[in-house]
């Protein structure tokens, strides 16, 4: 009996040894996705800040200017691109909406960003898109992969169309969860005017044909959640500037936008909250079931161990008696 339960314990131990790779290594690849129906919003602002006043071409100092970006998963595009691409893939369509202190847009630029669910690395597909303009990414965008690792990484600036190093900077606490720190800086470039502009009959092309050029410099940093690879919060000091052209009147440069751009306090709280339970169930995953059941594995292989060697120690001979008694006789 105790040699049969010995391999019954055994068959479980394998088995518990074997699931712990499988969870770490195969499941959790298959398991850690972006969902494609993702619908995610996030209010920024730069307060104060510095912004242009197109009926006077003149830049003015306001208390805040506020960005709403919402990030949209379209599943039936995705559906359609895993066809081909042979992997799950999100698309996400992006609306940077930019809006002054009197409640007025003054721009508005969508994207639309196509990557690999689990890694995070773009699949170039078409649609892939900046305001209009298609594009062929590389490197991330809005979101690390799962398990980010200390080092830089390619990161895409959607102002300038290109890719650049985004480096890892350090281990820092953010309000009580351990993030990685990562800072880009982006030279003054040359950049496209946005195709939605505030003023009626301004638009980029009228704008080209003045000579005038927009130009653009950003310090990009990030607190990253390295287990999810979600940011848990991000900021950039910005600027933009109008040089050239018959539109500034002789003026060599003109500020068009310039501010401290960070999370409103309320998305931090909520994107925190987010992020701590999504990271339960990446250690879930990564960590606390595949130890879990590597010790159990080795819990019941040692029991199984036990009970062979209970099983196959000679049992003690029986003592012998003082012999038969004598038969009594009348």
């Amino acid at each position: 009996m105790r040699r049969k339960a010995s391999l019954i314990l055994l068959a479980f131990a394998v088995f518990c040894a074997a699931l712990s790779p499988l969870l770490r290594w195969y499941a959790f690849p298959r398991l850690a996705k972006v969902p494609a129906g993702q619908y995610q919003a996030m209010v920024l602002e730069a307060s104060p800040a510095t912004l242009l006043d197109y009926g006077t071409m003149k830049a003015r100092k306001v208390d805040k200017v506020t960005i709403v970006q919402t990030l949209k998963g379209d599943v039936e595009a995705s559906e359609k691109i895993e066809r081909t691409a042979g992997k799950d893939v999100v698309v996400w369509d992006s609306l940077s909406y930019i809006v002054g202190p009197d409640g007025k847009m003054v721009s508005s630029i969508p994207e639309r960003y196509i990557f690999d669910a689990h890694t995070q690395e773009p699949v170039n597909a078409p649609g892939e898109m900046v305001d209009g303009d298609p594009v062929k990414r590389r490197g991330i965008e809005f979101k690390w992969p799962f398990l980010t690792e200390k080092r830089d990484y390619q990161y895409f600036d959607a102002q300038t169309r290109r890719t650049a190093p985004i480096r890892y900077k350090g281990t820092r606490d953010f309000r009580g969860v351990e993030v990685y720190y990562f800072e880009q800086t982006v030279p003054w470039t040359q950049v496209a005017f946005p195709k939605t502009l505030p003023v009626r009959g301004i638009t980029a092309q009228s704008l080209a044909k003045t000579g005038t050029t927009r130009w653009y410099t950003t310090v990009r940093r990030f607190w990253v959640e390295p287990l999810t690879g979600a940011p848990v919060y991000g900021e950039e000091i910005h600027s933009e500037e109008l040089r050239g052209g018959t539109l500034l009147g002789g003026r060599e440069k003109v500020t068009a936008f310039a501010g401290h751009v960070k999370m409103r306090e309320d998305y931090i709280a909520s994107t925190v909250d987010l992020v701590k339970s999504n990271r339960t169930l990446v250690l879930l995953l990564t960590s606390y079931l595949p130890w879990g059941f590597l010790t159990l594995g080795a819990l019941l292989l040692a029991l199984s161990l036990r009970l062979e060697a209970r099983a196959r120690r000679p049992r003690e001979p029986e003592p012998a008696g003082d012999g038969e008694p004598e038969p009594v006789t009348a």
